[in-house]
């Protein structure tokens, strides 16, 4: 079978029960080259904040199906009623069903059973990046996925491998879930320095995320007379210390608290920062997978810095933007050179906006999608076993 117009593709995931992330889907069907279906849980529930979501259905040209599922809210647990899914199947009769979840998750089981009986195509998309040691029933799980899929997309390079290490020798792709909206997240027709230079920080207040670390590294310019301050968006069980590690630095005056924003907020927030600032630090259970709101700055062309934590030097693509996790004098150093070299500074800005062009906007990453799509479809791949843990896949850059 070949790719066509007539190509169409069911999604599932509960990401997309918040509209602005069906951009990647709408880039897919605006191409004309495929027809989307989307398949959400109708009842998702955030148990971090104990919020229930309303679907959202801002793209006409995707078709949209919402179903009840058991045990909302946990990402590797919740299913779907079967005969709600053979409803969705037979009603929207795909050529192709790409599932968004972890590969040892039930959504994905439920789905691979579907692909074996109907001869759907299943391509899986997951974020996992750590060894982890698997209940017997969840490695039974993952290697029933993994012997059903035909394309396996992992949203990170560690991902990649530790899919190859698990024993998946199929067709393989890194890329991220979710694109960028570049009319969303546009740069500012003219950037220039703030007179006090403004570190941003937007995400959640929670240790791994490593805020403490800009508060020692703007303590240490301060100490050399440099004007700065911090933009800290967000929200988090560790606000409270934080505030208190400020105090004890003597950094207060020099911190804007703007609390948490919705995404539409985002872009007007970001434009304001003069670096963006993502100091994330490696946790027992986890590291950082991707760190979407890197591309997000970048595509507005403000500089990004990050640690050395999972995939941000990966997603950053400059060593001279990446610090040691919990190095706080290696941070100051990065930003020391940004407030002395504004042209510098104009580089590296420009230079994300360009990473973010060629491999991160939804249209980029819908052409890539489509493409990986049509492989499966004629059916011109083959499967060769790898002889280590390094994952052999097609990369993003």
């Amino acid at each position: 079978m070949e790719t066509s117009k007539n190509t169409r593709v069911l999604f599932v995931s509960q990401a997309y029960v918040v509209g602005v992330n069906q951009g990647k889907l709408n880039a897919i069907a605006e191409t004309g080259k495929a027809e989307v279906g989307l398949l959400v849980p109708s009842n998702w529930k955030a148990l971090e904040w104990n919020r229930q979501f309303v679907v959202e259905t801002p793209y006409p040209k995707i078709k949209v199906y919402t179903a009840p599922v058991m045990f909302s809210g946990r990402g590797g647990a919740y299913v779907f009623n079967p005969l709600r899914i053979w409803q969705v199947i037979k009603d929207f009769q795909p050529d192709i069903i790409q599932v968004e979840q972890e590969v040892f998750s039930l959504c994905a089981l439920e789905f691979a059973i579907c692909s074996r009986i109907t001869g759907k195509p299943l391509a899986l998309f997951g974020w996992e990046n750590m060894e982890r040691i698997l209940s017997a029933p969840r490695r039974w799980v993952s290697n029933f996925v993994m012997d059903t899929v035909k394309l396996m997309l992992p949203g990170n390079h560690d991902g990649a491998n530790l899919m190859r290490k698990w024993g998946y020798t199929g067709l393989m792709e890194i890329i991220p879930q979710i694109g960028v909206d570049t009319q969303l997240f546009a740069p500012k027709a003219t950037k220039t320095q703030n007179e006090v230079f403004n570190i941003g920080f937007l995400g959640r207040l929670v240790p791994e995320k490593g805020v403490d670390t800009i508060f020692a590294a703007v303590r240490h310019l301060l100490d050399k007379g440099l004007k700065c301050q911090i933009t800290i968006c967000g929200t988090g069980y560790i606000e409270e210390a934080l505030r208190s590690e400020a105090q004890k630095l003597q950094i207060t005056d020099s911190i804007i608290w703007r609390g948490g924003i919705r995404h539409d907020q985002a872009p007007s927030e970001i434009s304001n920062f003069d670096v963006l600032v993502l100091p994330s630090r490696t946790a027992a259970t986890w590291k950082e997978q991707f760190g979407h709101v890197l591309i997000e700055a970048m595509a507005m062309g403000v500089p990004v810095i990050g640690s050395d934590s999972g995939e941000i030097p990966r997603v950053i693509g400059r060593d001279d933007l990446v610090f040691p996790e919990d190095n706080a004098i290696a941070l100051a150093a990065i930003l020391e050179r940004m407030i002395h070299e504004p042209n510098w500074w104009q580089e590296v800005g420009k230079f994300g906006s360009n990473i973010v062009q060629q491999n991160y906007t939804h249209q980029r990453i819908a052409q890539r999608l489509i493409s990986l799509w049509e492989i499966i479809l004629k059916g011109k791949y083959t499967i060769s076993p790898t002889k280590s843990n390094e994952a052999e896949v097609k990369q993003c850059v």
